[in-house]
């Protein structure tokens, strides 16, 4: 038999099992006979894809049994700074660091050029477990994770969709959730969720060059996932599997989700989307099941707005979203910097964030000077239909924008409108066109009258 010639853009984490470091014992601790005969069913599964990692919650019956419940949050924050103020991260900061505005903020680069110093000096490293998160803007990061918290995040969001879609309990016949990607290369490996009867999760990976030989709509109907996940890019690709998959939530997280894909897969699917906020280094941050401003998390996150000078901006005004956050106990992060922007509001009393944006509040100009932020263009580019999009306006003035789907020449006219220019636009089929991992959706290179570029 002929060997297939490797693929020269194959990358070696991705080899299957190559990482896998630790027993079926030691991943799933105590797992009855039953769950594993699931498990090694979805794993030998005729129409499965490639699993290219193992991967386990790692809890006792106990444990899984307690992260069902959050940690109390009275009083969080004054022990949080206390845990702080001992990291190596600040034994070489001068001044005091009483209060929260006492500590300097951090960014992703501070992490990247020291995780360590970020991390307890008495955490328990055996119970460590690890991620990477490849960033939108920087260095990729090996993450430090705690395997409790990313089971009470799990039971965190159970209570939101089973309050949106009227309950959500156990059922041996269908896997809790999988989360779907759309990579050329991703990691991929089927699990038990803690804590919820030994149902199974997955991720998985619908790009077609991930299932060779197999099916994978026979694959995803026969899981029938009570709950589906992913980025926007992925989720679009559900549209197609309709008749395939019958979710009773969806969850988007880490990019952007337009108001028309919310609305396409809200239709499609008949069952609520609920909208996460967050990063890796925070864990979640807020969430809109509507739609509407990000509610605030009731967990250990603590959010702040700052000017560009690092000041608070009072509720209302829009600046860069900083984030105090205490649910992983191997990474208590004050004050990080998201690079993200947004102002703060009130839901229902509730703390929230609307106006959300990824990175800088990017503005265009137009030929008089005119400043135009990009969250005008948003509200257009959503009602014309768009699921996604990138606009970027050059040094020249120029402003060329991509979307997918949706009607260009409305784009077009609505853009060109408002900023008093013509503007060119690209139309591409699915938002996996615009580009790999999170491509930025604003970018502006003219010189603005007050001499900024962005």
């Amino acid at each position: 038999m002929t060997e297939s010639p490797k693929d020269p853009l194959d990358l070696a984490e991705y080899t299957p099992m190559a990482s896998a470091a630790l027993t079926d014992a030691e991943r799933w601790p105590g797992l009855s006979a039953a769950g594993s005969a699931r498990l090694a069913a979805a794993d030998g599964h005729p129409a499965a894809p490639v699993w290219r990692h193992r991967v386990g919650h790692r809890l006792t019956p106990a444990e899984q049994e307690a992260a069902r419940s959050q940690l109390p949050v009275t009083g969080w924050l004054e022990e949080h700074l206390a845990v702080a103020r001992s990291l190596p991260a600040y034994r070489r900061h001068r001044g005091r660091l009483d209060a929260l505005g006492d500590f300097p903020l951090i960014t992703r680069q501070n992490l990247v050029d020291d995780i360590g110093g970020f991390v307890p000096l008495d955490a328990d490293y055996g119970r460590m477990l690890h991620g990477t998160s490849s960033g939108s803007t920087g260095a990729a990061l090996v993450m430090p994770d705690d395997p409790d918290e990313l089971a009470r995040g799990f039971h965190w969001l159970r209570d939101i969709v089973a309050r949106l879609s009227g309950g959500w309990e156990p059922d041996p016949e269908r896997f809790a959730v999988v989360q779907v990607v759309w990579q050329r290369q991703a990691f991929t490996y089927v699990s038990v969720a803690p804590g919820f009867g030994e149902s199974l999760v997955a991720r998985v990976n619908l790009h077609p060059g991930e299932w060779p030989t197999a099916d994978q709509r026979a694959f995803l109907r026969d899981a029938d996932p009570q709950v589906i996940s992913g980025h926007p890019t992925s989720l679009e690709h559900l549209l197609d599997l309709r008749d395939v998959v019958r979710p009773i939530a969806i969850i988007s997280s880490a990019m952007a989700l337009s108001a028309t894909l919310r609305a396409d897969l809200e239709r499609t699917f008949a069952c609520p989307v609920i909208d996460v906020y967050g990063l890796h280094e925070t864990r979640p941050v807020a969430v809109s099941t509507d739609g509407g401003p990000f509610v605030v998390a009731d967990r250990r996150v603590h959010v702040e707005i700052l000017g560009p000078d690092g000041s608070a901006l009072p509720e209302g005004e829009i600046g860069e979203i900083v984030v105090t956050a205490g649910e992983n106990a191997f990474m208590p992060l004050v004050r990080y910097r998201t690079g993200d922007t947004g102002r703060l509001v009130r839901v229902d009393g509730r703390l929230a964030i609307d106006a959300l944006e990824g990175r800088e509040a990017t503005v265009f100009t137009t030929p008089s000077g005119t400043p135009v932020p990009c969250v005008d263009l948003t509200q257009h580019l959503q009602d014309a239909g768009a699921r996604g999009w990138s606009v970027e306006q050059a040094a020249d003035g120029t402003v060329v924008a991509t979307i997918a789907g949706g009607d260009a020449a409305a784009v077009a006219a609505r853009l060109g409108s408002m900023l008093a220019r013509e503007v060119t636009v690209h139309r591409v089929d699915t938002l996996t066109d615009l580009g790999d991992g999170k491509p930025r959706r604003y970018r502006s290179s003219a010189t603005h009258p007050e001499g900024r570029r962005q």
